[in-house]
């Protein structure tokens, strides 16, 4: 499986996934929500990526959302935000 990660304006990327199938997701991350989540240590594209590892381990990529602010995975995956800070530290 392939993410790959695109600019497509100001706070908002493209996701490509390939697997099975190729899927194009369009993310928006504002500053203070990527500042929330990597205090500064890691890029929006770094932390799009592993948010898309962590939906990944628990759903395909035809189940994720085509359009949607990143906070929104907070909703239906409650662990997900402590994940991620824990995935950033052993960076």
């Amino acid at each position: 499986m392939t993410i790959r990660i695109e600019s497509a304006n100001t706070g908002t990327y493209q996701v490509i996934v390939e697997d099975a199938s190729t899927t194009v997701h369009s993310v928006t991350v504002t500053p203070e929500y990527l500042h929330k989540l990597t205090d500064g240590r890691a890029s929006a594209e770094t932390l799009i990526e592993m948010s898309f590892e962590f939906l990944l381990e628990r759903e395909s990529n035809t189940s994720i959302l085509r359009a949607f602010d990143l906070p929104v995975i907070q909703r239906y995956f409650p662990e997900y935000e402590r994940t991620i800070v824990s995935m950033l530290r052993e960076t």
